[in-house]
């Protein structure tokens, strides 16, 4: 397949990865950039398009520049209005007129989770399917969700938050009053809280380091009861929200990304479960729980797929 290659920015709450992608082969990659190291939107973007200039005249082939960047994104209009875990982005840029104007090629921008469902939609775990929802768990929870073969946008292009969607009507306050968030419940912070929780409840004292979603998988797959508890509780809510959105829009699969979802059986087979016991039977028996084939690279990678379709005109 004669693809074109594209830049591709996955803009991360610590660090900034900027590389060049052909399909789903990253064949070259930057230095990545401290994101907390800039006081203003304006110093991020001249820092990120003086590290893409250096890649461009690498490759000259270059199409187009895909980013993937968390927060409020204006797919249409090229424009960030608030940038997840960044102080400094806390207004309106229009940064693909900037980035356009600055790099001399078309830009495409997207939120992060948009940019990971769309490597899986198109080349990965989701290939094939016309309508699917991806999950990204990490700090918090990104989704993507795509309907009849294709992405659900909404009104002012917000849709797919799944991680302020509710699983208590009282519960934790969210980051905009909405009460019982589930990113409230199963970040990766609030998974080792628990966990610290649960170990001191048991006379063992262990910190939050000691409890990321990896450690806690060799502790549980070692045989402590304790890991493996944390394990199927978080499963269990993150099956709250699966069955939400199943009685919602009814997909053919769901994707799970980040690394929690490295712990595969702990992780899938009491999802599975707390499914089957929850929805009606048709919508149980074809779902497909699936882990993201990308992984780490998945927001690079769909960042370049965009940027790649975009310059085809294939982009929807």
């Amino acid at each position: 397949m004669n693809e074109h290659a594209a830049l591709a920015v996955d803009f991360g709450g610590t660090s900034i990865k900027i590389g060049v992608t052909r399909g789903v082969e990253i064949i070259d990659k930057a230095e990545s950039l401290p994101t907390q190291a800039y006081d203003s939107p304006e110093a991020i973007m001249e820092a990120m398009c003086d590290t893409l200039r250096g890649l461009k005249e690498k490759h000259p082939d270059v199409a187009a520049v895909g980013l993937g960047m968390p927060g409020w994104v204006d797919f249409g209009k090229g424009v960030l209005y608030q940038l997840t875990n960044v102080p400094v982005w806390n207004h309106e840029v229009p940064v693909r007129e900037v980035m356009e104007r600055e790099l001399a090629l078309p830009v495409v921008l997207d939120n992060d989770a948009n940019a990971m469902g769309y490597a899986e939609w198109k080349r990965g775990a989701g290939r094939g399917l016309e309508s699917l929802c991806c999950l990204t768990l990490g700090t918090g929870i990104g989704g993507c969700i795509v309907i009849n073969d294709r992405m659900l946008r909404g009104r002012r292009v917000s849709a797919a938050e799944l991680g302020q969607t509710s699983i208590c009507y009282n519960g934790r306050v969210g980051t905009f009053g909405n009460r019982g968030a589930i990113e409230e419940y199963i970040g990766n912070n609030e998974m080792a809280a628990d966990a610290v929780a649960r170990y001191a409840a048991a006379g063992i004292a262990k910190t939050a380091a000691d409890c990321t979603p990896y450690k806690l998988e060799l502790a549980a797959r070692s045989g402590d009861a304790i890991a493996a508890r944390v394990y199927t509780d978080f499963a269990e809510k993150l099956a709250c929200l699966i069955m939400n959105m199943m009685y919602a829009f009814v997909p053919e699969a769901f994707i799970i990304g980040g690394g929690v979802a490295k712990a595969g059986d702990l992780l899938f087979a009491p999802m599975e479960r707390a499914l089957k016991e929850q929805l009606f039977p048709v919508h149980a028996e074809d779902l497909r729980l699936l882990p993201a084939q990308f992984g780490a690279d998945s927001g690079m990678i769909g960042a370049g797929l965009m940027a790649a379709d975009y310059a085809a005109g294939k982009l929807l």
